[in-house]
């Protein structure tokens, strides 16, 4: 066995937490619909009228989507990226062609300008041909080199960076290292001031791009010193630079044509101009820089949903089973419904957060990181279940089927593919963490200091009269409102009346935030150790959430006469399927396993279980679980392969 690696830094659960609550946006300058409906306010005005984008924004969307369609249909073989585990250089080749490099970079900068909106349309058509080319594109865009330059970069920055990447360059972003994944607090690559630039030190791990990448944005600590600030700091650098050496390129489940690996940085030197945004900048920049960016995986969700759709409805037509169509069996013809439906709700969730992403009317960090987590979620579970409505030709591969004379339908891989977005930019725990803290934080400002064990207590006291003054004013309005009177929301009664779901969402948010006040009132302190029932908060949230972008974007295709009379009715049918999961989870907020799992837990770790595991043979081989990441010169040649290179 291995010896454990040494050199991984430790800091405490309280220095953790205060390294992550320093890089939050802790202020919210423009309204959110999604922070007012975890408050008990159902805030429709901020999502209807739905936002529509405007005539030249549609144009030279509509415009770029002609192209990448036939681009798509012609020249991306998704069975020979699958098989070479690689997307061919010829293909990327195209993509710089038509300008997909840079879908979100300013014309200008030889960009094409695209809305969010439409960048995410993009997403979703390519991501439906090839994941994997989807995610090359979405990595290079969302989270690579355009984005935070476009938000923090100087202008010198993006007359530097932003052509190439429009055109030529593909870039990739570098945080996670072995022994760091959503703890930031022990991120141990350095970049060491020196001369006029820095030093960086350090091993990054699943670089998506970075076997690749001409561009890296990377983040590393600079050790505080005089005349520096110090602490996680965002740093471009060029993939070619002296000491820059990819190690390793990973191989996954699925996306088997993602260029992931590790990188190692050895004495890799990078010009002060070369720094985004100030030292110590680099959390917030990354947060940021994902409030818009996340936006991407839920695109590319939604266009598999429609995907899934599509095989469900051709296939269950086709297959008969006790002579009539599966699909006209209760038991997959509810599957069939819950694919329709939820594909319906994901385009909606994904549309409208969009499109206020692009107006920049409302804070949408809450709505972005719902839209992640719901996607994520519920595309995998469309996928799983168009593999049990396909039966044994949902297991196989598409090459198995093609060799023996069926359709090549990639069920199978569809479902390796999506898994990786409940972990992608933020696991689902993660995001429920996440969401959770922007959830409660207009309690945590009031009452934050109350439930602080560090504060004094005349501190304790100040808290306590402001929270007593919040408090005496919010509580009374969750008693009462227009989700109580038959009347309300009229305006969604056309044939199929959507009003009905629009009224419970609005008693359902005041009924949400009346069992947060419960849970916070009850555990106080401990609040944040209770990541069970704030995971089901959050869930109920997305599914409130979804269930009113559903409802305004079925109005909004009827006023425009586009399949309004359907869109009514796959709304209707993704609320009452919602608002099942909604009971339910109401009903585990309070009645759960989260204790007797706990102890569980401490007997599988104490090793009162390992009888349990007695009778197997485990086929691991031997070798650390973490691989040391020791800083020092690369041993391994350079895997790096630029396309076309």
């Amino acid at each position: 066995m291995s010896a454990p690696t040494e050199n991984r830094s430790t800091v405490t659960e309280r220095e953790a937490r205060q390294v992550a609550e320093a890089a939050r946006e802790q202020d919210w300058h423009k309204p959110s619909f999604a922070k007012e409906l975890f408050l008990g306010r159902f805030r429709l005005d901020l999502v209807h009228p739905h936002p529509m984008p405007d005539e030249e924004s549609v144009r030279r969307g509509e415009e770029f989507l002609a192209k990448l369609r036939a681009f798509c249909e012609t020249e991306i073989d998704s069975a020979r990226i699958e098989r070479e585990a690689r997307i061919p250089d010829e293909v990327v080749a195209g993509l710089k062609e038509l300008g997909a490099l840079g879908m979100k970079i300013d014309p200008k900068y030889g960009g094409l300008g695209l809305s969010q909106l439409y960048y995410n349309k993009a997403l979703a058509l390519v991501g439906s041909v090839s994941p994997a080319v989807g995610a090359l594109l979405s990595a290079h865009q969302s989270i690579g080199v355009p984005q935070p330059l476009k938000m923090f970069g100087t202008q010198e920055q993006k007359d530097a960076f932003l052509p190439r990447c429009a055109r030529t360059d593909i870039s990739a972003f570098l945080l996670t290292e072995p022994d760091v994944g959503s703890d930031p607090a022990r991120l141990a690559t350095t970049a060491v001031p020196q001369g006029d630039g820095y030093v960086l030190d350090g091993v990054k791990l699943w670089t998506t791009n970075g076997v690749v990448a001409d561009l890296l944005v990377v983040m590393a600590r600079v050790p505080k010193s005089e005349g520096h600030k110090g602490g996680i700091t965002a740093f471009v650098v060029e993939a070619t630079s002296e000491g820059v050496t990819v190690e390793h390129r990973n191989a996954f489940m699925g996306l088997r044509g993602i260029e992931n690996g590790v990188t190692r940085f050895h004495r890799v030197r990078v010009p002060a101009a070369h720094r985004i945004g100030p030292e110590g900048a680099g959390l917030k920049i990354a947060l940021t820089t994902l409030n818009t960016g996340r936006l991407s995986l839920p695109a590319m969700c939604a266009g598999a949903g429609k995907w899934c759709l599509k095989i469900a409805r051709e296939w269950s037509a086709e297959r008969e089973q006790w002579g009539k169509p599966v699909a006209l069996h209760e038991a997959v013809g509810a599957k069939i419904s819950f694919i329709a439906a939820t594909t319906f709700a994901l385009e909606a969730v994904l549309d409208l957060s969009s499109q206020m992403a692009d107006e920049d009317r409302n804070d949408i960090r809450i709505e972005a990181a719902l839209a992640k987590l719901y996607g994520s979620e519920m595309a995998w579970k469309m996928a799983d279940e168009l593999v049990q409505v396909r039966g044994g030709r949902g297991y196989e591969t598409a090459a198995s089927l093609k060799a023996r004379g069926e359709r090549a339908v990639p069920a199978e891989q569809m479902l390796r593919d999506l898994r990786i977005n409940r972990i992608f930019e933020g696991s689902t725990e993660i995001m429920h963490l996440l969401i959770a803290r922007e959830a409660v934080d207009a309690h945590l400002s009031v009452a934050g200091d109350l439930i602080d064990p560090a504060k004094s207590l005349p501190e304790k006291a100040k808290a306590g009269a402001q929270a007593g003054v919040f408090y005496a004013r919010w509580l009374p309005k969750l008693v009462a409102g227009p989700g109580q009177l038959p009347s309300s929301y009229g305006e969604f009664r056309h044939g199929v009346d959507l009003s009905t779901h629009l009224r419970y969402v609005e008693r359902t948010a005041r009924r949400l935030a009346r069992a947060t006040f419960y849970g916070m009132s009850r555990w106080q302190g401990r609040m944040e150790t209770k990541q069970g029932f704030l995971g089901r908060i959050v869930d109920i949230g997305a599914e409130l959430f979804a269930m009113s972008a559903a409802c305004v974007r079925a109005e909004r295709l009827r006023t425009r006469d586009e399949h309004g009379r359907e869109a009514y009715q796959l709304a209707d049918a993704f609320c009452r399927q919602a608002r099942v999961r909604v009971e339910e989870l109401f009903g585990r907020l309070w009645t759960n396993t989260d204790a007797l799992d706990r102890k569980v837990v401490e007997g599988v770790l104490g090793g009162a279980y390992t009888w349990l595991e007695e009778g197997i043979v485990d086929p691991s081989e031997d070798g650390p679980w973490i691989a040391d990441a020791t800083p020092g010169p690369a041993t391994q040649a350079n895997a790096r392969r630029p396309y076309g290179g």
